[in-house]
């Protein structure tokens, strides 16, 4: 018996590796991308990287300048990740199985996630942009939409793993469903969630370099302004800067969820 099943994986196992041998071939067919061509390219690509992004003392007497715009896509982040926690944690309760008011609420809720999630967040900032134009708005707006459709999957996920047994006791005794969500289901799942939203915020981050580009705000938006003029010793200062406060935040985040886990 032990034999078949074992025989069975390494068939899967076979199946699913000559069809994503084809997969790629036949990508890189439709693509015309040559895999020979693009490693026999690496030495040439890292000798430009190496030769011209590196930062240099004219680059770094623009260091305030640079850190005042991280320091605006930062707090952007973390204020549409935290507002649109706060209303992905209301769609993850009317979504979720275990606390849901109706069948009606719970697709709706459902809907708003699954539209708001799989439309990126350079595609809203896009759509938002024609309403709101270029501005800090259209960058907040676009990480809140994405924020919610991404956290609100989570927490209905989240909610619906919560344990029946404190939710059917609360029931049993009358309390109403407020209490039943205050008092049973949401001190289950706190941990989860402020870890889900913790790891939007560095998500936000990351996307956020690319929304300001669109939208003229942020640490996008000056290093779009370097990159066009050529200016590659403060574009690696601006990447340089980037990276530094993602691993900084992550470690926080790591902590956090350490303490809390």
């Amino acid at each position: 018996m032990n034999e078949k099943i074992m025989q069975k994986r390494k068939w899967q196992a076979t199946i699913f590796l000559v069809t994503m041998i084809m997969l790629t071939y036949l990508s890189s067919t439709i693509t015309s991308f040559n895999i020979i061509h693009g490693i026999a390219t690496l030495p040439t690509a890292l000798s430009w990287i190496i030769s011209n992004l590196y930062i240099s003392e004219e680059a770094l007497e623009r260091l305030p300048d640079i850190l005042e715009k991280l320091n605006e896509t930062i707090f952007i982040s973390i204020a549409a990740t935290t507002t649109g926690a706060v209303v992905s944690i209301f769609l993850g309760v009317m979504g979720s199985k275990t606390t849901r008011v109706n069948g009606v609420l719970s697709s709706l809720a459902r809907f708003i996630a699954s539209v708001s999630r799989n439309i990126p967040v350079v595609a809203w900032a896009l759509i938002l942009l024609l309403s709101f134009g270029q501005n800090s708005m259209t960058g907040y707006l676009a990480l809140f939409v994405g924020t919610v459709g991404f956290l609100t999957r989570a927490f209905i996920e989240s909610i619906d793993e919560a344990s029946q047994s404190s939710v059917e006791a609360l029931r049993a005794t009358g309390a109403t469903y407020i209490h039943i969500v205050h008092k049973a289901v949401i001190p289950q799942c706190l941990p989860q969630i402020i870890s889900w939203i913790l790891f939007m915020i560095e998500t936000n981050i990351r996307s956020a370099t690319l929304v300001g580009i669109l939208t003229g705000t942020g640490i996008g938006f000056i290093f779009d302004l370097y990159y066009k003029t050529m200016d590659y010793n403060t574009v690696a200062l601006i990447t340089f800067s980037i990276v530094i406060a993602v691993i900084f935040i992550e470690l926080i985040s790591n902590y956090i969820r350490k303490v809390i886990l």
